[in-house]
C-alpha cells in the first residue's frame, strides 16, 4: 500500500516502526494539494513551510520515541470557519479583513496543535457556512475528487473534498444543518456530528444550539482519534461537556451486534432517490445479517423545516451584522435573502422555534428508550451538478429541501455520523446515517464500525 492510500492509523503505525517518517506523509499530501487541487479547489490556504516545520518536530518525536499523541505528525486541515493563530479566518467572505492580527486559535485548532497534527492548511467553506455545497465569491467552487462536475457537498465541503483526494488525512468541519455529513455523504469518506457541546468552540456560534463541530476522515477508526482530540474541554465554551469518560478509540470496537436498530427510508415525509433508496437498503440488510436488530420505523415527527428556518436564518442575520456596512452588495445572494429573512423575526417567533427544537428532542429521547440507533439515508439524492445551491431543474429554492435527514438531528442535537454505504451506477458515493441518543457517541461510532467491516469501503 503507497503511503496516498494510508489513513491516519495507518500512518502512524509506520511511523512507530519507523517505515514512514511525518515528513515524507507531509510532503505526500502536499503533492497532492499541488496536483489535484486545482481542479477540487478544497483549500483556501496552504502553508507549506509551517507545516513542514511541524511535521520535523513530529518526526524528531518519534525517533526518540516520544510521539505526544497517537496522532502526532497526522497532515490534517481545518475549515475555515475556525480561529487560527497566524493564519486569517474570512469564513468565505469578502467582507471580513484579512488585514489585521490573528492572534487566537479556536479550542479545536488549540487541541490539534497540543496532539502534534500537522495542518496543512485551512478548507474552502460558503460564506459564513450558510448553505449545502461550498461555493463563494472568495473562493470559488469547491468540487467533489470522485467527479470534480459535481459538488463535494458543504458546508465543509472543503474539509471533505481533501480529505477524499488524500490531501491530509483528516479535517475537521462544522456542522448546524448537516454540514459534516453532507460532504461526507458525497465525498464518499466518514463524517461525524457529535453530542452537541461535544467539541467545544469559541467564538459562540451566531447559529447556537444547531452548531456543531466534528471530525472528517476515510475511515471510523481514524474519526474516532481525531474525537479524542477534539473532545477535551475549553473554559471558552460554558454550554461544553466535561471530558469524555473513555476514549472514542477504544468504544468504537464495542460489539453492537444484539442491539435494536430502527431503520427509517424516509423519516415519513421525505422524497428519496430511487437508486440511494436500494443502496442504504442494502446496508441497512448488511448490518441486519451481522448481527443488528433492524426493524423499520419511524421517529413520528413532521418535518420541522419551519422551525429550523427559523433559528437558522435568524442566526445567520445576527452574524451578518458584524459586517462592515455595504457588505448587502458583496454578500452571496442567497445569503442575503437568509438575512433579509432572519430580520423579520421576533423574539417569540424565536422563542415558539425553540420550543419546537425543545418537543423534537423529548420526543427522540423517548424513542431511543426503544431503539438504540436509527439508520436513515444521508442525504436522498447522488451529488449534482457543482456550482448550484440546489439540484437544477428540481424546482427547489432553499437547500434544505433536498437535506431532510440531517437538520433534524442539529435541532435535536444527537450525535450523527454518515458512513460510505455504496455507489451509484455512475460511480457517486451514497452515504448512510446513523443516529443515537444525546451523549451516545461511543455507540454510533461502534455501528458505523461494524458497517465499515460488512461493507468495506475503498476510498475514491
Amino acid at each position: 500500500m503507497g503511503d496516498r492510500e494510508l489513513t491516519a492509523s495507518e500512518l502512524v503505525a509506520a511511523y512507530a516502526t519507523g517505515e514512514l517518517s511525518p515528513v515524507e506523509a507531509t510532503k505526500s499530501a502536499l503533492q497532492n494539494i499541488e496536483d489535484r487541487d486545482g481542479e477540487v479547489n478544497a483549500y483556501c490556504l496552504v502553508d507549506a513551510e509551517r507545516a513542514l516545520e511541524q511535521a520535523k518536530a513530529a518526526e524528531a518525536r518519534w525517533r526518540d520515541g516520544n510521539p505526544i499523541g497517537a496522532l502526532d505528525g497526522v497532515p490534517a486541515s481545518i475549515k475555515d470557519i475556525f480561529l487560527t493563530q497566524g493564519w486569517p479566518t474570512l469564513r468565505g467572505s469578502t467582507s471580513i479583513p484579512a488585514d489585521q492580527p490573528w492572534e487566537v486559535d479556536s479550542p479545536v485548532m488549540a487541541r490539534m496543535r497540543e496532539a502534534g497534527l500537522v495542518v496543512l492548511g485551512k478548507t474552502t467553506t460558503p460564506e459564513i457556512a450558510w448553505k449545502g455545497v461550498t461555493d463563494s465569491a472568495l473562493a470559488g467552487i469547491t468540487r467533489n475528487p470522485v467527479n470534480p462536475r459535481m459538488t463535494a457537498g458543504g458546508s465543509s465541503g472543503g474539509s471533505a473534498a481533501a480529505v477524499a483526494a488524500a490531501m491530509g488525512e483528516l479535517s475537521v468541519g462544522t456542522d448546524g444543518g448537516g454540514s459534516i455529513r453532507i460532504p461526507a455523504s458525497f465525498c464518499g469518506i466518514v463524517g461525524m456530528k457529535p453530542t452537541h457541546g461535544r467539541v467545544p468552540l469559541f467564538p459562540a456560534s451566531p447559529f447556537g444550539p444547531l452548531a456543531h463541530a466534528g471530525p472528517m476522515a476515510r475511515c471510523v477508526d481514524d474519526t474516532a482519534l481525531l474525537l479524542d482530540v477534539l473532545a477535551l474541554p475549553d473554559h471558552r465554551d460554558p454550554t461544553g461537556l466535561a471530558p469524555p469518560i473513555s476514549a472514542y478509540r477504544e468504544a468504537v470496537r464495542r460489539d453492537v451486534r444484539g442491539l435494536i436498530a430502527a431503520y427509517s427510508p424516509t423519516l415519513g415525509f421525505a422524497d428519496v432517490d430511487p437508486e440511494v433508496a436500494a443502496i442504504v437498503q442494502s446496508a441497512v440488510q448488511s448490518l441486519a445479517d451481522a448481527g443488528l436488530q433492524v426493524e423499520q420505523a419511524d421517529p413520528g415527527f413532521a418535518d420541522p423545516k419551519d422551525a429550523f428556518d427559523v433559528l437558522w436564518s435568524a442566526g445567520a442575520a445576527k452574524s451578518l451584522e458584524a459586517f462592515p456596512p455595504g457588505s448587502e452588495s458583496r454578500i452571496d445572494p442567497g445569503l442575503l435573502r437568509v438575512w433579509e429573512q432572519g430580520r423579520t423575526y421576533s423574539a417569540g417567533d424565536y422563542l415558539d422555534a425553540t420550543a419546537e427544537r425543545a418537543a423534537l428532542g423529548i420526543l427522540m429521547g423517548e424513542f431511543h428508550t426503544r431503539y438504540d440507533v436509527l439508520l436513515t439515508p444521508t442525504v436522498p439524492i447522488p451529488p449534482f451538478e457543482a456550482g448550484h445551491d440546489v439540484p437544477p431543474r428540481s424546482g427547489m429554492t432553499e437547500w434544505p429541501e433536498w437535506t431532510p435527514f440531517t437538520y433534524p438531528f442539529n435541532m435535536t442535537q444527537q450525535p450523527a455520523i454518515s458512513v460510505p454505504a455504496g455507489r451509484t451506477e455512475s460511480g457517486l458515493p451514497v452515504g448512510l446515517q446513523i443516529v443515537g441518543p444525546r451523549h451516545s457517541d461511543d455507540l454510533v461510532l461502534a455501528v458505523a464500525k461494524l458497517l465499515e467491516e460488512v461493507r468495506p469501503w475503498a476510498a475514491p
